[in-house]
């Protein structure tokens, strides 16, 4: 008997495990997680009887309703080092005609003091010999000159006399008529920086600028290049003053901002290898003007003037140079002119660039440095704006001298 309820207990036992087993299988069947529909993956398909889903409380939605995952986007190439280095936009300078009419109103500033001085003596009642020592005076001061000084004074004496009468306007076209008679109309200003024809082998013009040091040279150069762009040139700049450290910097910086390439040599190399090296690359480049900055030179020191010389000997090389420009500031007066001869016995001086003529009212100094050089000034500069430099204009200056 003991035996039969042992063996009905563990048939019990038996089956209910069975059952345990069964039951626990088909849970699991339900949870496995291949039952599970992923997001984004295609539904799977539907289930009948014992294998059927559970209806869920989800509610649908329709089409519109449905976000939708965004576009995967391609990898970007990768970027190389050079390209990554973004270059800064190219300026575009100043028209001529713009800075021409800007320029001469700040030069009508920086001058009247002159032209007034001189109008004030000439309307006086009674001209004695005082009234002409004095307008004699007024002119020396302003860096005329003697020997213009006394023309001027001479010709004034005999118009006056022969005007008689004299109304302010008809001293003023007087005055007007003489000082530009003193400075000269018929002179070439003009800059020669073009091209050469093929016929002459289609080589660049080639400048170089010339000057003591703090006077503007460099500057005066970069600011040339904005000028010659403007009129659409295509420059290369020569960074031939290898003494001074940051000349060379400064030059390129003025380079960059309006797309002008700057050709450079070591610190403290050969300032003629330099320049030829910018005349030969103007060439390959098939460039129209080349323009060569020189080392800053103290008229008194013998070998860095005959090194000027050399400068120029070795360019002419490649073919003979269009412009030698000279820089002078225009407040040194003139210290100015003795500067001036110097450098017109080492190289023939083509043209005068008067610098800082705002900040004087000395504007004489143009009439002296040409009488003296037999030179025209070519190009004066008015401040120390990016395109305060402007071809020089005897009729505009002589209007801004009296106040026109």
């Amino acid at each position: 008997m003991e035996y039969v309820i042992l063996a009905v207990a563990i048939a019990v036992i038996a089956i209910g495990a069975i059952v345990g087993f069964v039951v626990s299988g088909r849970r699991r069947k339900t949870l496995t997680p291949s039952s599970r529909v992923p997001l984004g993956a295609p539904p799977a398909e539907p289930q009948v009887g014992e294998d059927a889903e559970i209806p869920r409380d989800t509610p649908t939605r329709t089409i519109e309703e449905v976000d939708l995952p965004a576009a995967v986007a391609a990898p970007e190439a990768p970027v190389s080092p050079e390209a990554a280095v973004t270059a800064p936009p190219l300026e575009v300078p100043e028209p001529t005609a713009g800075r021409l009419v800007r320029l001469r109103a700040r030069l009508s500033r920086s001058q009247t003091s002159l032209g007034k001085g001189l109008l004030s003596l000439l309307s006086r009642e009674h001209l004695d010999e005082d009234t002409w020592e004095e307008i004699e005076d007024t002119l020396l001061t302003a860096d005329v000159g003697v020997a213009p000084t006394q023309e001027l004074v001479e010709r004034l004496r005999t118009r006056v006399k022969v005007l008689g009468t004299r109304s302010p306007e008809e001293l003023r076209q007087l005055l007007r008529e003489e000082l530009l008679a003193l400075i000269g109309t018929e002179a070439d200003r003009s800059l020669h920086s073009a091209r050469h024809n093929a016929a002459e082998t289609g080589r660049p013009s080639v400048v170089l600028v010339v000057g003591v040091n703090g006077v503007g040279k460099t500057t005066t150069t970069g600011k040339l290049a904005r000028v010659l762009v403007a009129d659409g040139r295509q420059v290369v700049l020569g960074a031939a003053d290898t003494f001074r450290a940051a000349a060379a910097d400064q030059l390129q910086t003025w380079g960059e901002r309006v797309g002008a390439r700057t050709v450079r040599g070591p610190e403290g190399g050969d300032p003629a290898s330099v320049a030829f090296d910018a005349v030969k690359e103007g060439i390959a480049e098939g460039a129209d003007t080349v323009l060569v900055d020189t080392a800053g030179r103290l008229h008194t020191k013998t070998g860095l003037m005959d090194e000027l010389g050399k400068v120029k000997r070795v360019v002419e090389k490649q073919g003979p140079v269009d412009e030698v420009l000279l820089v002078l500031d225009a407040t040194t007066g003139q210290n100015g002119l003795v500067q001036a001869r110097v450098f017109a016995e080492v190289v023939d001086i083509t043209g005068i660039v008067l610098t800082k003529l705002d900040g004087t009212a000395k504007g004489g100094i143009v009439i002296a440095v040409q009488r003296d050089l037999g030179v025209p000034v070519k190009l004066v500069g008015l401040g120390e704006g990016a395109d305060d430099l402007a071809p020089f204009e005897p009729g505009a200056f002589v209007d801004a001298l009296i106040g026109d």
